[in-house]
């Protein structure tokens, strides 16, 4: 029997979950199949500057434990409050500006917050698990305690249908809908200085627009359009396919009157729950399930609340 809690996933509820169980002194081993952590706040360097491809950005709220977390980070220069205001959008252009939380971004990427995070924990990259059953077991290994920081539906492959069901409940009352992040690039801005972000109504192609220079603080003529699910379900077998009409929604919606000279696009599966539960966390016979399938809303803020959460219950017990 390996001594460390394993926890699958190093996205930030995972790394959250882990960190907790470090500072109350338990040994952890985090796996992941990607090569970095980072999950869902996913950074890639496309033309030589890392560009967020994943979440958006961060809020926090008042007086709360994640609040702390970003105001360490902020004091470090690894996050800065971006802005409190976006623009509304449809098919005919901008509407309007809409104010709300301040939002926060980082510098080097949002990955880059996830790998402070984790700095010091073991972390294995590129490491795939194939199952995780009662015992706890992580692929036939028993173990203290196993912690599934996945969307859902990679969470059930992992686990037999049982326990899946008691873990993580009914598969359709939570489900999980998929999204495209299509970069743009220009040769020099091209929209509203004061754009940061729009939300778009009443598009079937494209729900979101960040302007990924202003919220890392480049200026980089960059932005990065989230698409609806309907259009990522339409072509997750071969998303390159969707950019042209992602696109040109993008420059209808935002005035845009030249065509980007580079795209690239990242297809999410599992992007977000439908139904997030009001729960933190589940746990069941020593295997714990986290991320922003619990604690909703679903955001930032609640995947590294529940990862905590359960990391700090698990590290009591």
């Amino acid at each position: 029997m390996r001594n460390e809690t394993v926890v699958v996933g190093a996205g930030i509820a995972g790394v959250a979950c882990a960190r907790a169980l470090a500072d109350a002194g338990r040994p952890v081993r985090v796996l992941d199949r990607g090569r970095g952590p980072g999950g869902r706040m996913a950074s890639r360097t496309l033309e030589g500057r890392a560009t967020d491809l994943g979440a958006s950005y961060l809020t926090a709220s008042d007086g709360s434990p994640f609040a702390a977390v970003v105001a360490g980070w902020v004091d470090r220069g690894l996050a800065r409050p971006w802005t409190d205001t976006f623009a509304v959008a449809g098919p005919g252009g901008i509407r309007e500006t809409r104010s709300g939380p301040v939002r926060y971004a980082a510098p080097g990427g949002l990955r880059s917050l996830v790998a402070d995070l984790a700095g010091g924990l073991d972390v294995a990259q590129e490491h795939a698990v194939e199952q995780v059953g009662p015992g706890p077991r992580v692929d036939g290994e028993e173990v203290p305690a196993a912690v599934l920081a996945l969307p859902d539906p990679q969470a059930r492959r992992l686990l037999p249908a049982d326990l899946a069901g008691r873990l993580l409940g009914d598969e359709e009352a939570h489900g999980w809908q998929p999204t495209l992040a299509v970069a743009l690039g220009w040769d020099e801005r091209r929209w509203p200085a004061d754009l940061h972000g729009a939300f778009v109504n009443d598009d079937p192609v494209v729900e979101w627009v960040a302007d990924d220079g202003d919220r890392r603080g480049d200026g980089a003529p960059v932005l990065v359009a989230h698409t609806t699910p309907g259009t990522a379900a339409a072509h997750l077998d071969d998303p390159a396919r969707a950019v042209p009409e992602v696109t040109t929604a993008v420059c209808r919606a935002l005035g845009i009157d030249a065509p980007p000279a580079w795209t690239h696009v990242h297809r999410w599966t599992y992007s977000k729950p439908t139904a997030p539960r009001e729960e933190p966390y589940g746990l069941v016979d020593g295997i714990g399930a986290c991320g922003d399938g619990w604690r909703a809303p679903s955001k930032v803020e609640s995947a590294w609340t529940s990862g905590h959460l359960l990391g700090s219950a698990l590290g009591r017990a």
